[in-house]
């Protein structure tokens, strides 16, 4: 009997260790965006990108599926919504509406799922893992982030020449596709224009004439933690009107690694993913 009892306390502990973390599947585009399926209200199956410097959700205008039990506000809010992913159920979810969104998405979903836990984006088995406590982190290195209005600031080094070596600090944006894209303040005071080969642009005009210019350029070496990348493609922006006003670490540069984030959103752990040595993404 004894026997029995202890094998059945060594089981239910084996188990109740299982529960401690629930998985999120989702499928990667061409265009290195998180899809995740989800239905709402019980009613609306929506395909939603992840958006990781966002925090709530949001429905696009070019959605192509219905969202008829989603009830917005006068200011396009919409609150009170139950979301069920697989076999996590969120409650009293904030939609946002009119809000444009990637490639194959009806809309976008935040990081509020992930709500005082720790998390894990595993780009080698295409699911979110949530945990309630830290995973073993061997074979990871730690990054310092600074959670700021929603967004993940992380420091990455510029080497723009040999003898030129620049920190700057990134918010993760898993909306935009390619690697890098710089703040104005960071490609106007290092004068990339002139020290970066720039391969492509494309100026647009508003309806006041002013212009903008959107140059894809290429950057001899960057590095994040231990990683060092080659001739990565860079984008950055130029003339009148001034509009970034932060630099990306976008899509492109995030399916390179497994990322595990702590509950706190102090620390980013890292490794390489299957993706770590794949083709850079070629922005249009």
């Amino acid at each position: 009997m004894l026997k029995k009892t202890a094998l059945f306390m060594l089981l239910s502990i084996g188990f109740s260790g299982m529960k401690a973390q629930q998985t999120i599947p989702f499928r990667i585009t061409k265009h290195n965006n998180i899809i995740v399926k989800t239905l709402v209200n019980k009613k609306d199956s929506l395909d939603l990108m992840f958006q990781i410097a966002m925090k709530d959700y949001s429905l696009s205008p070019e959605r192509k599926r219905k969202a008829d039990h989603i009830i917005f506000s006068k200011e396009e809010i919409s609150d009170h919504n139950t979301v069920d992913i697989g076999k996590i159920t969120q409650k009293n979810v904030r939609f946002f509406d009119n809000q444009l969104t990637g490639h194959e998405a009806d809309g976008k979903i935040g990081t509020g799922i992930f709500d005082g836990k720790a998390f894990k984006i595993d780009y080698d088995n295409n699911q979110f893992v949530i945990f309630d406590k830290m995973p073993d982190l061997n074979g990871y290195q730690p990054l310092n982030i600074i959670l700021d209005h929603e967004g993940f600031y992380l420091a990455g080094d510029n080497i723009i020449n040999r003898d030129q070596q620049q920190e700057a600090y990134f918010v993760l944006q898993s909306g935009f596709s390619g690697a890098i894209l710089y703040s104005n303040e960071f490609a106007e005071e290092k004068h990339l224009d002139k020290r970066l080969k720039v391969i492509g642009e494309k100026t647009l005009k508003n309806s006041e004439g002013k212009t903008l210019t959107t140059k894809q350029a290429i950057l001899p070496y960057f590095k994040l933690g231990k990683s060092v990348f080659k001739d990565i493609p860079a984008g950055f922006f130029s003339g009148e009107l001034k509009t970034q006003n932060v630099s990306y670490l976008g899509a492109d540069m995030l399916r390179r690694f497994i990322w595990i984030f702590d509950a706190d959103r102090k620390i980013a752990y890292i490794k390489p993913s299957k993706y770590f040595s794949e083709p850079y993404y070629k922005m249009n």
